[in-house]
């Protein structure tokens, strides 16, 4: 048994699965302020009567780290970076405590300026003074040469608790980038860290020593104790849970939109024939634009709880939302309640839903009938506006799944799939005002909990070797290798799959679900004097993204 758990803005969603389905699901209101009792509440009702050896692994799906960055809930920080020639990192400043230090490592990892241990320390003393406890330190080419980071961490390790490096978020090269997830990463650390031990510990008390696994943004899992160095990776595991809720029922050989229309937002995605798209570079939150792996997804300020205005004679629904529809106790009219009014809906109190748009309706001088058609037809229109726009800019640039890059694919869906607690309702009139064939996703309430919990573990592994200095290493790993002149091709991905299998056992990956797979396969040779005195080598491998093995059994019985 497996247990899949995804927050979302207005319920929390847990699933517990077998391999004959569903055994148990159950939705949790959300309390923003009180997540945590939220989670430990349900996770305790769904287990109930279970025996705790029956459990495998869980998985979370959480907007914790999000709220944190997006509500400007973080820590002071210090940032400590040391630049090169071609870039100043003054110009990527991201916080009052940003410091830019001597310290330089070329493209190859070769030392070109030293670190000043005496500035470090001045440094130092000066952040302790502004009573800051975390530090992220990153270099430009630490990811080809982790030592002056390292050199910088021993530094400040009498100083200060925690210490973040910039090598362990990603081995690409954007140093802009760089730079921002490293700032990110350690923002966001305490939140996460108190939040999910909290978590742990409050399962093992109940007997629930299970494996906890997170979502992570690119829809793959990583196990609770390695999240704790990089947290960032779960920024919008959330709208990941959609897609990996709606893959195993996507046609393999035609392109669909993902619709996951929640109470508060609605998500939006595209899976080329059966396959997630990927954010190339990484994902954007907020000015932050990072080195995180994610999933393409693109979500808007509509859902069944958004609040209905009417301003200055015209219609006006979301962003916001202050509760349920009126229909189910909430004070404010929704779109749900629309739906109620449309008779679409009948499990609550349509005469209270009647009595919330009336008053848009009066506003409006329409009739109720009319007005609630205006505003499933409004919603409805912004959702597929919203759509539309992200399918042409998918198109008007190279398209990168999580498999491969496809350099002129045009993307052309003829089916929706829709998910989320209103989505049938919504589904009926998104067919008949765009003239998609519309389907609403098996379970489609609970959809982004069996996301969750079917999703199999990834990470990836970027190795790059340069023969004429002798070494191979993976900084991101804390691995380094020396190796001969005859270092070949063949031997860097015979090591970086090595590399990435131990990775993703530590991350919680089971053996049957190590399906690894070349993302990147560079080489060239390094000239001097018309003679070849070495080779520059870089691959980058990954676990394939995907759901885990036995899933299609589970899935048969939903």
């Amino acid at each position: 048994m497996i247990i899949g758990l995804d927050v979302g803005g207005t319920h929390i969603d847990i699933v517990l699965l077998e391999k004959k389905g569903v055994m148990r699901e159950i939705k949790v209101p959300t309390n923003s302020s009180d997540l945590f009792n939220g989670i430990l509440s349900g996770l305790k009702e769904i287990t109930k009567g279970i025996k705790p050896k029956a459990l495998k692994r869980i998985v979370l799906s959480t907007t914790v780290t999000t709220n944190s960055i997006v509500q400007g809930n973080i820590p002071k920080l210090g940032m400590i970076v040391m630049g090169g020639p071609g870039i100043d990192p003054e110009l990527y400043k991201t916080n009052e405590h940003y410091y830019v230090i001597s310290g330089c490592i070329d493209h190859r990892g070769r030392e070109i300026q030293p670190v000043d241990e005496k500035e470090v320390i001045k440094i130092a003393a000066k952040l302790k003074s502004e009573d800051i406890r975390h530090v992220g330190v990153i270099g430009k080419f630490s990811s080809r040469n982790p030592s002056h980071e390292i050199q910088v961490r021993e530094i400040l390790r009498k100083t200060f608790k925690n210490i973040f490096l910039g090598h362990w978020i990603s081995g690409n090269l954007n140093f802009p980038r760089r730079i921002a997830t490293t700032f990110l990463n350690a923002c966001i650390y305490p939140v996460h860290k108190k939040f999910f031990r909290s978590v742990k510990k409050s399962l093992d008390k109940k007997g629930l020593g299970i494996p906890i696994h997170i979502l992570k943004a690119d829809g793959g899992t990583m196990s609770i104790d390695s999240s704790f160095r990089s947290p960032c990776q779960t920024i919008l595991s959330g709208p990941a849970a959609s897609i990996m809720g709606t893959t195993p029922f996507a046609p393999v050989d035609e392109d669909v939109v993902v619709l996951d229309i929640g109470g508060t937002t609605t998500d939006i995605a595209v899976l080329i024939k059966g396959v997630p798209i990927l954010e190339p570079q990484g994902i954007q939150i907020g000015e932050y634009k990072t080195l995180v792996r994610s999933l393409k997804t693109v979500s808007i300020g509509i859902g069944g709880d958004s609040i209905i205005k009417v301003h200055e004679g015209k219609l006006i629904i979301g962003p916001e939302r202050s509760g349920p529809a009126m229909a189910y106790g909430g004070s404010l009219p929704t779109p749900t309640d629309a739906l109620f009014v449309k008779k679409m809906i009948e499990s609550g109190n349509r005469e209270k839903a009647i009595e919330g748009i009336s008053s848009i309706a009066k506003n409006l001088g329409k009739s109720i009938e009319e007005t609630s058609s205006m505003i499933l037809d409004y919603c409805c229109e912004e959702i597929l506006s919203k759509m539309q726009d992200m399918i042409n800019h998918i198109n008007s640039k190279p398209l990168y799944t999580v498999h491969e890059m496809h350099e002129e694919y045009h993307v052309s869906p003829e089916k929706i799939m829709v998910l989320g607690g209103p989505a049938p309702y919504f589904a009926k009139h998104i067919e008949k005002t765009s003239k998609y064939k519309t389907i609403t996703v098996p379970r489609h309430k609970v959809a982004n909990a069996i996301g969750a919990a079917l999703a199999r573990t990834t990470c990836e592994v970027t190795l790059f070797s340069d023969t004429q200095i002798g070494v191979a290493g993976a900084p991101e790993e804390d691995f380094e290798k020396k190796v001969g002149k005859s270092f070949s091709r063949d031997d860097a991905v015979e090591m970086a799959f090595q590399l990435l299998k131990e990775k993703a056992l530590r991350r919680g990956a089971g053996k049957e679900d190590l399906e690894m797979e070349l993302l990147e396969d560079l080489q060239f040779n390094m000239v001097r004097g018309f003679h070849t005195v070495g080779k520059n080598i870089r691959v980058k491998a990954q676990i394939k993204p995907g759901l885990i093995n036995g899933y299609k059994q589970i899935v048969k019985n939903l």
